[in-house]
């Protein structure tokens, strides 16, 4: 039966996700790349025999976890849950069934329990390196960009596909981290499946079936409640972004009747020849994540939570890319959707989103020789500055909407032999507002060795900076600068020379409200804390500032102020 006590449902639901948090905390310690343990660019979760995915670990990342069920499903069509045997695992990194393009690598492992097939748990994480063309947005076609492995066994009945770790091996710049991240993806899914059994036999149940049902009609309800509290209409923005050379343009159109939720992507940009095509899955990731975000945060995320919504968009547009266009920097394109939704939606509910942010990772792929004259590839995530929120200021340096955390510079300089000189909030990158945007963040970088390295550039917002909401201004946009005063094409690779440096200037978020509104106590604060000049002070916010003394000149803030 599916009608559970509540109290008793809620006990099940939290031991769900102390499993499926047990299952990422194994895949994070014993991964074997910084971009699984220290930036967290994986997700873990685990799914119903019929493929819905019940519960999600809170570490992760929506453009991982979000398209997973998309995977599952796939998985399944080609190998029945009931055709497999214990030991076996899954895997694929087909971008168009899973998260989008060839570094994401999806390990699914069924869950047996009395002999029966009960589940499955699933991960997803970005591999270091997958073969091709060195991860970048200047493919033209997927085929460039790596290795596609279909979907296969890479584990039978306990044992290793040995044909297909050395396939991979042979394809790959850094066999042994790739290699390694798949044993821990493998590994964390067999913790969650003994933790799985261990709840089955506790409360002795079956199956997952019942609680499962449970789960997600529970969900879908509350998501409904939570549509049906937006008044109905349909609520339009339109988003430009840098595109590779020519811009994007991303309209959306949301429209809400009662409790069901349509987002329209009709009349964005055609699919182009570089790599930055988003396929559906991902589109689909990142437009259900800020919608949840805005309307219902507290619901839990799962197949019921999806069920509400519909997502559409044109097939062969930018946002439903079909093969075998490049997806390789696909985040570039995918990671703006979040702002077009919470553009759309502040024009009903302006209070529940934040103005538009910096939206895309600053992604930084090095390879090259090392000092010890080994080949190395080395890639890391920037953020810039979020958009401001409707009650206080944007967070600085923070990636959203991917979650994805920022590795320390100790740690970077420790796995790579790249030097990084410069780290630091950028002054006046916030969009000036009555609520602040985010800050960016300034870093100077440098190859250690004696040849040259490859930098693959994966940078936005250099032309269109991130817009302000309700009166509130744009924060500064993005700047790639190299020590010779030359600016390379911020989504291309160029050689950077033996002593070269190269400076990234990382865009700030927009404001909220008017910047004459913001309390002048703040913008003094502001300078003090060196995220404001003086001379911004008083050109955006109207406030006069003497910094030797550390006061505001309240005569002539009034004068300024009366005059804007």
């Amino acid at each position: 039966m599916s009608d559970y006590d509540p109290i008793m449902l809620e006990v099940f639901w939290n031991r769900l996700i102390s499993i499926v948090n047990e299952q990422a905390a194994a895949l994070i310690n014993t991964s074997f790349t910084t971009v699984v343990r220290e930036a967290g660019d994986l997700s873990a979760a685990v799914f119903d025999a019929q493929g819905r995915m019940l519960a999600q670990a809170v570490t992760g990342t929506p453009g991982h976890i979000n398209p997973m069920p998309a995977a599952i499903r796939r998985f399944m069509e080609v190998h029945p849950l009931h055709t497999l045997d214990p030991g076996d695992t899954l895997i694929t990194n087909n971008p168009w069934f899973t998260a989008g393009h060839l570094n994401d690598l999806t390990v699914a492992t069924p869950v047996f329990y009395k002999g029966r097939p009960v589940g499955m748990f699933g991960n997803i994480c970005h591999a270091m390196d997958i073969g091709g063309r060195i991860f970048g947005a200047d493919s033209r076609e997927v085929y460039e960009e790596g290795l596609h492995i279909p979907i296969l066994k890479l584990f039978r009945k306990g044992e290793p596909n040995e044909d297909l770790f050395t396939l991979i091996r042979a394809n790959v710049r850094t066999p042994d981290a790739v290699v390694g991240d798949l044993y821990a993806q493998v590994t964390a899914n067999e913790v969650g499946a003994r933790k799985l059994i261990e709840f089955l036999d506790d409360y002795d149940l079956p199956d997952l079936n019942d609680l499962s049902e449970a789960i997600i009609s529970r969900s879908e309800a509350a998501t409904r409640r939570a549509i049906q509290a937006v008044p109905d209409g349909v609520y339009r923005y339109r988003l430009d972004t840098d595109g590779f050379d020519e811009p994007i343009t991303i309209p959306v159109a949301i429209t809400i009747r009662g409790s069901d939720l349509e987002v329209d992507y009709t009349g964005a940009s055609p699919q182009c020849n570089w790599g930055i095509n988003v396929v559906y899955n991902y589109t689909q990731a990142y437009t259900v994540y800020p919608l949840k975000c805005a309307i219902s945060p507290d619901i839990p995320n799962n197949e019921g939570s999806f069920r509400p919504i519909r997502v559409h968009a044109p097939e062969g547009c930018i946002l439903n890319c079909t093969h075998p266009a490049a997806v390789g920097a696909r985040h570039l394109v995918g990671h703006f959707l979040s702002m077009a939704v919470f553009g759309a939606l502040a024009q009903v509910i302006p209070k529940q989103v934040t103005a538009e942010g910096s939206a895309g990772l600053w992604n930084t792929e090095v390879d090259g020789v090392d000092l010890r004259g080994d080949p190395f590839a080395y890639i890391f995530f920037s953020a810039g500055g979020m958009g401001a929120r409707p009650d206080k200021d944007g967070l600085s340096a923070t990636a959203f909407p991917s979650g994805i955390t920022g590795v320390p510079a100790e740690i970077i300089e420790n796995v790579s032999p790249i030097l990084m000189w410069r780290r630091e909030l950028r002054q006046d990158s916030g969009g000036p507002g009555k609520w602040r945007g985010g800050l960016g963040q300034t870093m100077t970088l440098e190859v250690r060795g004696s040849r040259p390295a490859i930098h693959s550039c994966m940078y936005d917002r250099v032309r269109f900076p991130a817009r302000g909401f309700k009166g509130g201004l744009e924060g500064a946009p993005g700047q790639l600068l190299l020590s010779d005063g030359t600016h390379p094409h911020p989504k291309r690779k160029y050689e950077i020379q033996p002593g070269q440096r190269v400076t990234l200037h990382l865009p700030g978020g927009g404001g909220f409200y008017p910047p004459t509104e913001r309390d002048p106590a703040l913008v003094l604060q502001d300078v003090i804390d060196g995220r404001v000049s003086v001379e911004q002070a008083r050109d955006a916010y109207g406030v006069s500032i003497d910094l030797a003394s550390r006061t505001i000149d309240e005569a002539e803030t009034k004068r300024l102020r009366n005059t804007k």
